[in-house]
């Protein structure tokens, strides 16, 4: 008889996610609005109650974020996130009249569609035990990815962001996008650390140790993620940034767990060929995205031109 245990909450986990994509779409454009206002009004955003309604709506997405992944399948909650995506279009233009032209609307599209094809072929996670989960930490493989990736992010926070940070959208970007490497897989560590520190009987002191280690690297993952992004909304669109944000964000998470859970041993041909080709489309989306910045497309025939003999 097939194991449907862990099947039992995918729809309510289905529903959560939804949600919590609609709640995530609207975070950076009510805290870009947020900005605005405080900008007109001489003041720290900090203050503006629409920031702080956007704030407020990034905790709770979040959270929602978090049982979703408890309830349902990685691979249903995460293609889930473009909706998010898409929603924030539509309420950008709404409320901070950005607009988006014709090559910003197709790119936007095909980074969604690109993500959706990475997400889905991606490898599935396997690690089910603590063990399981200290043994990817100290694997060297890892341990060296980390390391890249933290002095990537030492070289982008200290040198590159306070010269290029304001002109390019692509360093607050990838700034969040690495931090990724630490907020979702420190989420799906403390899911299996919770068990042996809140468990039954005495917890070890290498359970508390890591659950501790855990829990800082998500706290300080996400309040990097927090300035940086309100960095970015005060200089940049949010439709542009919220696209390429989620595409490269979910493209890090995706390869930080498989190598931190071994999900690459499990890959198939198939799935790899395809991760290829998704990959590749999002990579066109997002060069879409960034050239629509600049671009000025104009269907309209001019009038009042002459024709010569």
């Amino acid at each position: 008889m097939a194991d449907n245990s862990g099947l039992t909450g995918t729809p309510l986990g289905i529903a959560i996610a939804v949600i919590s994509s609609f709640i995530n779409g609207s975070t950076f454009v009510l805290q870009k609005k947020g900005i605005l206002r405080s900008r007109d009004k001489g003041c720290s955003y900090l203050t503006d109650v629409v920031w702080c309604s956007g704030t407020l709506c990034m905790i709770i997405g979040q959270v929602g974020n978090f049982l979703a992944y408890n309830l349902a399948p990685a691979v249903i909650v995460t293609p889930l996130g473009a909706l998010g995506v898409l929603f924030g279009a539509v309420l950008a233009s709404w409320i901070l009249e950005e607009r988006l032209n014709v090559l910003g609307k197709l790119g936007c599209i095909i980074c969604c569609c690109g993500s959706v094809v990475l997400i889905i072929h991606a490898p599935k996670a396997v690690a089910t035990s603590r063990q399981e989960l200290e043994d990817g930490l100290s694997d060297p493989v890892f341990v060296t990815y980390i390391l890249l990736v933290v002095l990537t992010l030492v070289a982008l926070i200290v040198w590159v962001a306070p010269a290029h940070g304001t002109s390019n959208i692509m360093v607050y970007v990838a700034i969040c996008s690495l931090l990724g490497s630490f907020t979702v897989p420190s989420s799906k560590g403390l899911g299996l650390v919770a068990p042996d520190v809140f468990g039954e009987g005495q917890p070890s002191v290498g359970a508390v140790a890591l659950f501790l280690g855990l829990l800082g690297a998500l706290a300080v993952s996400i309040l990097i993620q927090f300035f940086f992004i309100n960095k970015a909304l005060e200089c940049f669109s949010s439709n542009i940034f919220e696209a390429i944000y989620y595409v490269t964000f979910t493209s890090t998470v995706i390869f930080a767990s498989a190598l931190l859970f071994k999900e690459w041993m499990g890959l198939t041909v198939t799935d790899g060929l395809a991760m290829l080709c998704g990959l590749t489309t999002v990579c066109v989306g997002v060069i879409l995205l960034r050239i629509s910045q600049e671009a000025v497309i104009n269907w309209k025939e001019k009038k009042g031109l002459k024709k010569t003999n």
